[in-house]
């Protein structure tokens, strides 16, 4: 697996660039240039937590652990399964290679302005998606959170 990362500088402060990553009405905005109407769905924000990064059925996704939560400078998750034709697999040959795959959010602010940076480790032929999905979702992002 190849670790990715972006940077995006955005003029808010780190709770307001949060809040446009993880509440429920702006998260689809910016990750649909992952998969369109996608959405988070967590069990519990606390470290052990379930989060579910699912399509806009709900029929394909990823399931990973919360690994770190420090809000809001810090979100880290790692890979524990996928859901596919709305199913979840947590044994496959495919999940097994992409288990503990880890995809991270970090915020620093200074002078109410932040840096996000984000990182995921990805196989390699997801990488094009990947790259594409985080640098066109963190332009949202900033849009969404210098408003």
């Amino acid at each position: 697996m190849k670790k990715l990362r972006f940077e995006k500088q955005i003029n808010a402060p780190a709770q307001k660039v949060w809040d446009v990553l993880w509440s429920d009405e702006s998260y689809s905005e910016w990750t649909q240039h992952f998969s369109p109407g996608s959405k988070m769905i967590v069990n519990e924000w606390k470290v052990g937590g379930t989060a579910k990064f699912v399509d806009a059925d709900g029929k394909m996704g990823m399931i990973n652990t919360i690994t770190s939560l420090n809000e809001p400078y810090e979100l880290i998750f790692s890979a524990k399964g996928v859901i596919k034709d709305g199913a979840e697999d947590y044994d496959s040959e495919e999940v097994k290679k992409a288990i503990g795959a880890q995809e991270g959010y970090e915020l620093s602010e200074v002078d109410g302005a932040t840096t996000l940076t984000g990182f995921v480790e990805a196989m390699p032929e997801y990488e094009e998606h990947m790259r594409y999905g985080f640098e066109k979702g963190f332009e949202e992002v900033k849009k969404l959170a210098e408003k």
